[in-house]
């Protein structure tokens, strides 16, 4: 038995089932025909790096130390340059498996044998299984994505699936985790609808066909497990708040990527995707201060955030199990959860517009949240604001809005990394019924456990579908 994961990352589950609709991803229509596309939630932040955490640990990341693709290092326990902060698009991105709780395993750590590229969790695999690294290839990337070079994307993906397909016809594993970046990067770069996008897609499922093909000659086709899953959509941007400068303005001294080596910061801000941001205040505090903590001074940047066209939800961390939730011109809530239980109760407004609810398992958050314009909203803002790594603010942009507007190679088309329906949806393909439905990536690690008979490491936020 083995399981094969590939991430067609940033593709849209409304995109790929309207290609597939006009017969330009054969490969995939053939999956879904034998076994399903679902449609499953993301977590928060949406955005490339925290979002593979799903897939390879079964686990949110916030949790297990990945709040985001930006973060500040608070304690100074894991940054101790001055600006004691992460950037995973750059040389950071190596670092990532260390900031990852020890004790949550991963995919990698578990199978007996593993490949895998393009991937931002690697803990556990051997060097000679890691496609997609080394200098040369890192220098490539680089390259590639300073200069918005999009059709070098492209044909960094025709080079990785072409050494994925090589490396599981000579090398048999068990388990497989192959990252497909053209669609995010096509999007980012030209929108989600342009014809880069398109042959993004089609770079998949030519993937997909090959694998196939290796696997029916084998004769190992009837005893593979092939999934095809993103880990967030996308929307379009028409206009970039820049954040930093803004709260600058303020007259706050404010550290923000890319430059970020100052001890005299006082705020700093991390954004993400670029939709979704986290605001860290009063830098001099090695532990993290809670809403009651806060004085007054920083009352006034919070009202000024809130009358902004690009800030649609603000998250204030009020203490462990307890956070404020704010909707631009839609007042505030008051989220609270203790043992698996959420409560969400309107104060001077409802910004998630769910009505009052108390007592709300995983499940039942789930489901009442799955219609409405924030998918699985209240379970992803609870395990965010309790991370200890996030911020004492935390924003989701409005549509049409993000949060970087300098320091882009190109300006931003479409974004992602917020709460947003067209950020949290994302599509799972099957290439064999599932016997229950799957609701969230984070599903997709325990399911890869229970095909491949590893046992089901305690501890998981994800459920087996199969």
């Amino acid at each position: 038995m083995s399981v094969v994961v590939i991430v067609a990352d940033g593709a849209r589950p409304d995109t790929l089932s309207h290609a597939m609709a006009r017969g330009l991803l054969p490969a995939l229509d053939r999956l879904r025909g034998e076994g399903a596309m679902h449609t499953v939630t993301s977590v928060f932040p949406s955005v490339t790096g925290p979002a593979y955490v799903p897939f390879v640990m079964g686990r949110y990341p916030g949790p297990v130390g990945l709040p985001g693709l930006r973060w500040y290092d608070r304690e100074r326990t894991t940054s101790r340059l001055p600006g004691h902060s992460r950037s995973y698009v750059g040389p950071d991105i190596r670092l990532v498996d260390g900031d990852l709780d020890a004790n949550a395993p991963t995919m990698f750590e578990l199978a007996p044998s593993s490949i895998a590229a393009l991937n931002i969790v690697g803990r556990g695999l051997a060097a000679t299984d890691r496609i997609g690294d080394g200098p040369r290839f890192i220098a490539r990337t680089a390259r590639t994505h300073f200069s918005g070079n999009v059709s070098g994307w492209l044909a960094i993906d025709r080079y990785i699936a072409s050494e994925v397909v090589d490396a599981i016809r000579s090398k048999r594993p068990d388990f497989v985790f192959a990252a497909l970046t053209g669609i995010d990067k096509s999007s980012h770069s030209a929108g989600h609808a342009d014809a880069y996008v398109e042959e993004a897609m089609r770079i998949v499922d030519s993937t997909v066909a090959a694998i196939r093909e290796d696997a029916e000659r084998a004769g190992t086709w009837n005893s593979m497990h092939l999934w095809v899953v993103s880990d967030h959509g996308h929307s379009p941007v028409k206009a970039h708040e820049d954040l930093a400068g803004f709260i600058r303005g303020m007259g706050f001294r404010t550290i923000a990527h890319p430059f970020v080596y100052s001890l005299m910061g006082e705020v700093a801000v991390m954004v993400s995707g670029n939709a979704m941001a986290h605001i860290y205040l009063d830098l001099r505090r090695r532990t993290r201060p809670w809403l009651a903590d806060l004085n007054g001074r920083w009352k006034s940047m919070r009202d000024a955030l809130m009358t902004r066209d690009s800030v649609d939800l603000m998250i204030l961390p009020v203490a462990p199990g307890a956070c404020e939730v704010h909707g631009r011109r839609r007042g505030h809530a008051l989220m609270t959860w203790r043992e698996g239980l959420i409560h969400y109760r309107p104060e001077t407004g409802d910004p998630l517009g769910l009505g009052a609810h108390d007592d709300l398992d995983m499940r039942e958050a789930y489901d009442l949240t799955l219609n409405s314009d924030y998918p699985d909203s209240l379970v992803q803002i609870a395990c965010l604001s309790d991370s200890p790594r996030s911020g004492e603010i935390i924003l989701s942009a409005a549509c049409d809005w993000d949060f970087r507007a300098k320091y882009e190679p190109i300006p931003h088309r479409s974004s992602h990394g917020g709460l947003h329906r067209d950020h949290m949806l994302v599509p799972l393909l099957l290439n064999r019924p599932a016997a229950t439905v799957p609701r969230r990536t984070v599903d997709v690690m325990p399911s890869a456990c229970r095909a491949l008979g590893i046992s089901i490491p305690p501890g998981l936020d994800g459920e087996p579908f199969i």
